[in-house]
């Protein structure tokens, strides 16, 4: 488009452009005015594909230059959604795109160029698609890497807790062995020597730590982690004791009275009883405490001139 013998058009030929020869590199700036009509812009543009059609590859390369800022527009906004910084297979689809248009592209109808860049951007998109679409290769060997927190066992979320001094062993033991292992809490504080009823109270108060615990290092993990969506789901609001089978219901100490009676019960031996007391008080099920009775472009003008 420049240089001793750079291609040119005669301006002669189209309505409000110089009466001169025009090289292609000023004739790309005199029609992309804005005060350029359209009906001149389309004129120059059938000239460029008749003689591109007729001549070859001279004139199409010609057409590839006159459009290079409406294609670098194309390819940019592609480039800008590609994951890789290589995007120069998206560059070659835009291009691809423009010059297979040019054998086909109707003349007669305006916006040649615009219909032209179109064409470029479709076969630049779809190349973009099919390179999202495709699978990410993975370098040859085997790699090992540490899970994600929490690592979605719960005997490792109890150790994790033992090893952060939010829970003793003997009270990690207790919540794994009563609600992991479905073992009677009265069975297990028989074997450790302590009343069913001390042993139900010492894990009400780790449940508790450790549901807070749980509910801080869920904050901000990962929504998909199956584990920390358990949590999080479980622990959505705090704990909170409903004293509904008190006998006042209306009074504190009628809540802490009717807590301590249904442990009683599970120190008088009744274990079926005992486990019904259980569930009306707090309750682990994952690692959540849940509560059972909880509350809560431009325009043709005559006359215009591009230069």
């Amino acid at each position: 488009m420049t240089g001793p013998s750079a291609l040119s058009l005669d301006g002669r030929a189209f309505p409000g452009l110089p009466d001169r020869t025009l090289p292609l590199d000023e004739l790309r700036d005199l029609i992309l005015r804005r005060r350029c009509p359209q009906a001149v812009r389309d004129a120059v543009w059938a000239e460029l594909v008749t003689r591109a059609r007729r001549e070859g590859a001279t004139w199409t390369l010609a057409c590839a230059g006159m459009a290079l800022p409406a294609l670098a527009s194309a390819a940019g906004w592609l480039a800008s959604r590609h994951r890789e910084r290589d995007v120069f297979d998206i560059h070659a689809e835009v291009l691809t795109g423009f010059l297979g248009a040019l054998p086909d592209i109707d003349l007669e109808r305006p916006q040649v160029l615009v219909r032209l860049r179109w064409a470029a951007f479709r076969a630049g998109l779809a190349a973009l698609a099919e390179t999202l679409n495709a699978p990410i290769p993975l370098p040859p060997g085997f790699r090992s890497t540490a899970p994600r927190p929490p690592f979605g066992h719960p005997d490792l979320v109890l150790a994790r807790a033992v090893r952060e001094g939010v829970l003793t062993r003997t009270e990690a033991d207790l919540i794994g062995t009563t609600r992991l292992e479905d073992v009677p809490l009265a069975k297990w504080a028989a074997g450790h020597g302590t009343a069913a009823k001390a042993a139900y109270a010492a894990r009400r108060r780790a449940e508790v730590r450790l549901a807070d615990y749980l509910r801080r290092r869920t904050r901000d993990t990962d929504p998909d982690d199956p584990v920390a969506g358990a949590v999080t789901t479980e622990l959505a609001a705090p704990p909170v004791v409903d004293g509904a089978r008190s006998r006042s219901a209306g009074s504190p100490q009628s809540v802490t009275a009717g807590q301590d009676g249904a442990a009683g019960m599970c120190a008088e031996g009744n274990e079926e009883k005992s486990g019904a007391a259980v569930e009306n008080g707090a309750e682990i099920r994952g690692f959540g405490v849940r509560e059972e009775n909880a509350r809560g472009t431009g325009s043709s003008h005559g006359g215009a001139r591009c230069a």
